[in-house]
């Protein structure tokens, strides 16, 4: 039993750390109403949550002594803790995700409740020992793990009660996202018309991080009651389990059940979980800061009878919808409509009758932030009639008070009649750009100094001849750059500084053009080619080989530019002819990469040879290492082209819940790119559709055939 105590320990450790984790992501990212990144609601928080309840679960263990009493009861705490902070990550699922983990989480509370009530009845959980422990704790165990039953229960009826609520907000704040998307990229259009310029893209990603940021599920779900409820409710757990370890803590070597010595490790894991858990949804409960306190706002928090229709309109939805069963009786269909109707108007009123309570509760953390501030309105207008001292009062340009109010349009929330606070969206605002800002740091050097020793995309044109040979599988950005670059590292005479500058300016360079592949070469043709790109790419960086062979091996053999070429020429087409004769072709995953960069190096091998035909004897090495870095430049430049593009896009997912994900990584993107984007705005594009210009082969083809 020693054994599984500590391996409750262990599933107990692995609940605190991601809890700390979101914890301390808060912080840093100053979202003090600390979102759910790590501790979420899936089957693998539930299955280790699960271990970690196994005290509060054991029907047949004995808990004769102190430690054994406090770890069952304490397990309860644990559980109150997590349940608080696992609330807010109900929003970051679709509905079907919501009622799956909402059935098993009920499921898990409900086996816990039961297993308790039997322990209370039998005496598991309160048994009458001597000693001065139990002279003056024992006789109250069975009421404390009452109450703590209470409270799980109370948590999971929240937890039903705000995955309702959210279904409906994400609907009523997704139309909302629309209306005013479609405002922003108007105004937008007509402030800073023409192309895409870094400040259009930082106002563009600007207007998206405060609709992404305010229209966040997460943040819904946690200005709510009840998530102020469920916070009150932990700390209140918390507290009271604090007081436990107070009496246990001088009897801490008094244990006697078969977990022996590792109850006491329970014990101490899940009392310091506790202890770190509450800080979260404490904190929690003052989310509703955010908006501007007011009057209005006072006034809507103490309205506790007022149940706002989103709480509720889901249920009442469900009873005008069809019935689902295929009854062939009229009769039985009238009979089922009607239970279900009364069930669902049942449901409404313990819906109302919870959120009632909910926000109750959550008047304690309001009076106490009324309080606080009317106690600082004292102190301020104390010190100001006695002079003890003068206030600075910052006073804000017109420029800056209308582009506050231009950017206040954006904010999307539930009640119209909650105002978001002015210092809440400058702070929204200070997040952006200081994200933006620490991007810039992190600018891709390399690669900027390659772009920079080309001025045009000449390079597209060059780099595959549709002459040379039938063409297999459509070209993506990454496999020509990672081609290119496997041929210019092989060469022999190249010194080693070059070709390492050449390999870290492509690594940082695919980072992006992945970005852009996936964005917009997103089609089943491209995917085969693109997957191919990668694995190649990494195999060349890595093992500095292709497709398994040592990208020295042609210097062992030859030592001239036009030996070398050809070799690589003559190994793609032997690999392409073998697949073919064996009818491998697309027969795997491993057939398709090598048959799609055999294919990418024997055409482009073919045109080096045919575009240096007459004095291919004559390049040399340099020459030819010149030539492809130039390839590799515009190739490189035509596809980031395209970044602006991508940006606006990362900007507008359709997935709610992913939409602030995808908006950060627009505003990481614009930070480390602004100065390839402003550096590529004096080059000239081709005569290409915008919908063409995310496709190397329509660049190709244009500089192949260019049009009169």
């Amino acid at each position: 039993m020693v054994w599984i105590g500590i391996y409750i320990a262990i599933a107990s450790l692995f609940c605190i750390l991601p809890m700390l984790a979101d914890l301390l992501h808060g912080f840093k990212t100053k979202k003090l109403w600390f979102p759910c990144k790590y501790f979420t609601l899936n089957a693998a928080s539930l299955t280790v949550i699960a271990i970690a309840m196994k005290l509060p679960v054991d029907l047949n263990n004995s808990m004769p002594n102190n430690v054994d009493q406090a770890a069952k009861l304490g397990s309860l705490a644990f559980m109150c803790t997590m349940m608080a902070n696992l609330l807010p990550s109900l929003a970051t699922m679709d509905s079907k995700e919501l009622l799956t983990n909402i059935i098993a989480l009920g499921v898990l509370v409900i086996t816990l409740v039961v297993n308790v009530c039997i322990q209370i009845r039998t005496g598991v959980v309160s048994n009458n020992h001597d000693g001065p422990y139990y002279t003056h704790v024992s006789y109250k165990n069975w009421l404390i793990a009452l109450i703590y039953v209470a409270m799980l229960f109370m948590l999971l009826v929240i937890h039903t009660c705000l995955a309702l609520m959210i279904i409906t907000s994400k609907q009523i704040v997704e139309s909302k996202y629309k209306a005013r998307r479609e405002t922003a990229l108007v105004d937008l259009e007509l402030q800073q018309p023409g192309r895409d310029t870094v400040e259009k893209l930082k106002q563009h990603v600007s207007n998206h991080w405060i609709m992404a940021g305010t229209g966040s599920p997460q943040f819904m779900a946690v200005c709510s009651a009840t998530t102020s409820a469920s916070g009150v409710i932990c700390f209140s757990s918390t507290a009271l389990h604090v007081v436990i370890m107070l009496y246990t803590r001088p009897y801490m070597k008094l244990y006697g059940s078969d977990y022996k010595w590792s109850v006491l490790m329970i014990l101490i894991t899940q009392f310091t979980g506790v202890i770190l858990g509450t800080i979260a949804p404490l904190l929690r409960c003052f989310a509703s800061l955010s908006f501007e306190v007011s009057i209005k706002w006072i006034w809507n928090h103490i309205r506790v009878f007022k149940v706002e229709g989103y709480y509720t309109q889901k249920l009442s939805d469900w009873k005008y919808d069809s019935v689902p069963l295929k009854l062939s009786s009229r009769r039985c269909k009238i009979v089922f409509q009607y239970l279900k109707v009364l069930i669902l108007i049942l449901s409404i009123g313990i819906q109302k009758t919870v959120l009632v309570a909910c926000k109750m509760i959550a008047l304690i953390p309001i009076f106490f932030v009324i309080g606080v501030m009317c106690c600082f309105h004292c102190w301020k207008s104390l010190k100001v009639l006695m002079s003890i001292a003068s206030y600075n009062v910052s006073v804000e340009t017109p420029s800056q008070l209308q582009r506050n109010k231009n950017l206040s349009q954006y904010v999307l929330q539930l009640q119209d009649d909650m105002e978001l606070a002015e210092r809440t969206l400058k702070s929204i605002l200070k997040s952006v750009t200081n994200l933006i800002q620490s991007a810039e740091k992190q600018q891709p050097n390399n690669l900027i100094k390659l772009l920079g020793e080309s001025s045009g995309f000449e390079g597209v044109g060059k780099y595959d001849l549709h002459q040379v040979s039938e063409q297999m599988y459509v070209d993506c950005w990454s496999l020509p750059v990672a081609t290119l670059t496997a041929i210019a590292i092989s060469l022999p005479n190249i010194q080693k500084s070059m070709t390492d500058r050449l390999l870290k300016c492509v690594s940082e360079g695919l980072t992006y053009v992945k970005h852009i592949e996936e964005s917009l070469n997103a089609t089943d043709e491209y995917i085969s080619s693109q997957k191919a790109a990668r694995m190649l790419w990494l195999e060349i960086e890595v093992c500095h080989k292709w497709l398994g062979i040592n990208l020295q091996t042609p210097a062992h053999e030859t030592n001239a530019t036009k030996e070398i070429v050809q070799w690589f020429c003559n190994t793609a087409e032997n690999m392409v002819s073998e697949l073919e004769s064996k009818k491998m072709k697309g027969s795997d995953d491993s057939s398709v990469y090598i048959s799609v960069s055999a294919n990418s190096m024997y055409r482009i091998t073919q045109t080096i040879l045919a575009s240096n035909h007459a004095h291919i004897d004559q390049v040399s090495q340099e020459e030819l290492f010149e030539q492809l870095s130039s390839m590799i430049s515009h190739i490189l430049a035509a596809c980031l082209t395209n970044l602006p593009r991508v940006k606006a896009m990362k900007c507008h997912t359709s997935v709610i819940e992913k939409r602030e994900e995808s908006v950060h990584v627009a505003a990481q993107l614009l930070g480390e790119t602004m100065q390839i984007i402003n550096s590529l705005q004096d080059r000239e594009l081709p005569s290409l559709n915008p919908d063409e210009l995310p496709f190397i082969d329509k660049w190709r083809d244009c500089f192949l055939h260019p049009s009169p």
